[in-house]
């Protein structure tokens, strides 16, 4: 696989979703989980996808169980958290392992492109973030406790507009 559109994966309501669908704009690609310290950064993540997904941003989360069994629901209740408690509309895959061998293969690609602090591949916690660029490249890897508003600028850049706050 040598770009982001190679992968395809499996949608919360059970539809294939080909990530070639998305070629040429920019994807946040995030690790969530209903039950984490984190779990608030839906908000954010929504707010980017309303934002700027006119402008070519794809916000797609990944339900992961991988971390304290944060994520311990099954796809409907999943769904229903995020839409009731965060108004989540961005789309979301059906719930992945991230780190081990049995790692979604994106997740396997976008890890080995870009590790996170120390050098290290492997997700650290929930909501770990990638953002790809419209080539299908990973520009950068964020920490769980980045903010999704931090990534304003880095998006813009992405999107191909200023970096100006």
């Amino acid at each position: 696989m040598t770009c982001a559109y190679d992968f395809q994966t499996t949608t919360l309501d059970g539809q294939p979703l080909d990530l070639a669908g998305y070629r040429g704009k920019a994807l946040l690609v995030v690790n969530t989980a209903s039950r984490c310290g984190f779990t608030p950064q839906y908000e954010g993540l929504e707010q980017l996808w309303q934002s700027y997904g006119p402008q070519g941003l794809v916000v797609l989360g990944f339900p992961c169980d991988q971390f304290g069994h944060q994520e311990p629901g099954d796809a409907g209740e999943i769904g229903s958290f995020c839409s009731l408690n965060y108004g989540v509309s961005f789309p979301m895959s059906t719930k992945v392992e991230v780190n081990g061998a049995n790692a979604h293969p994106l997740w396997q690609w976008l890890k080995a492109r870009k590790r996170g602090a120390l050098g290290i591949a492997a997700i650290k916690w929930n909501f770990s973030k990638f953002l790809v660029g419209r080539d299908g490249q990973v520009i950068e890897r964020y920490a769980p406790t980045t903010k999704p508003e931090a990534l304003e600028g880095d998006i813009r850049a992405a999107l191909g507009e200023s970096r100006a706050e």
